[in-house]
């Protein structure tokens, strides 16, 4: 090998080595150093026996490190082609541009709602097809609800709900609603034998408050039933947990 000013080479000599970047063009890239000279070096590749000169100006530092293979760098991507090592150049096809600006439509250009193919539609086709469509989403929604309710096989029942808390607890007494509510359109009481149970009947709210007591001087408030005597507010009673379960099994009286 003739003198070699890069001392980075000298441990190269009859050692297998590989080029990064990799050589372009060549399959195997494990090279050894031939010959170096002031301006290239000869390298051989161990597999296909091609040699080449590489020039000195392209190469970079050399690893020191020869697990699993010595490296010896490039500093620049190299294509060997037509026997004869080059850098090698990639190539970026310009999209072509598109017109700078474009003409401008016409308004009377723009298609519009009212417009289909090319027929404009009066106002009385418009509503006729606002009127299916209408029509249309009414029906499905029909079929929908009446296929859910075949299918769970039960009713939907709807009850008027009070719309704002009476305010009463389990200490009222028929005194602290009618201070609140005024006197009842209806007052009666039951026919029970161990439980005294009272109703006043207030039409205009759409309610009838209910009061219980072993006696009738004794008359504590238990909640309210709507018109269908369906419980629309209980409270929590001493010793009995909340009232609802006894609202609910009162009979209407």
């Amino acid at each position: 090998m003739s003198a070699n000013p890069i001392p980075e080479l000298e441990g190269l000599s009859g050692r297998a080595f590989s080029f990064f970047p990799p050589i372009l063009n060549v399959e195997h890239n494990e090279w050894k150093l031939l010959e170096a000279t002031w301006s290239e070096i000869l390298v051989h590749n161990t597999k296909d026996g091609q040699e080449i000169w590489v020039p000195r100006r392209f190469m970079g530092a050399v690893s020191r490190v020869e697990e699993p293979v010595m490296i010896v760098g490039l500093e620049r991507e190299l294509e060997f082609t037509a026997g004869i090592l080059r850098t090698h150049e990639r190539r970026v096809i310009s999209m072509p541009k598109g017109p700078s600006s474009q003409a401008r439509m016409e308004d009377s250009a723009i298609p519009t709602p009212a417009m289909l193919g090319g027929t404009r539609l009066g106002d009385a086709g418009e509503s006729r097809m606002g009127i299916y469509i209408l029509g249309g989403i009414i029906a499905v929604l029909f079929v929908v609800y009446g296929a859910i309710s075949y299918s769970r096989g039960d009713r939907i029942e709807y009850h008027s709900v009070l719309q704002e808390d009476l305010g009463f607890t389990a200490v009222d007494d028929y005194h602290a609603v009618v201070r609140k509510l005024g006197a009842p359109a209806n007052d009666r009481w039951s026919d029970g034998k161990d439980l005294q149970y009272r109703a006043l009947a207030y039409p205009d709210r759409h309610f009838t408050i209910i009061l219980m007591g072993a006696e009738q001087k004794n008359a504590l408030y238990i909640g309210a039933v709507n018109e269908s005597w369906r419980p629309v507010h209980s409270v929590k009673h001493l010793g009995r947990g909340n009232t609802r379960s006894l609202l609910e099994g009162l009979k209407r009286f």
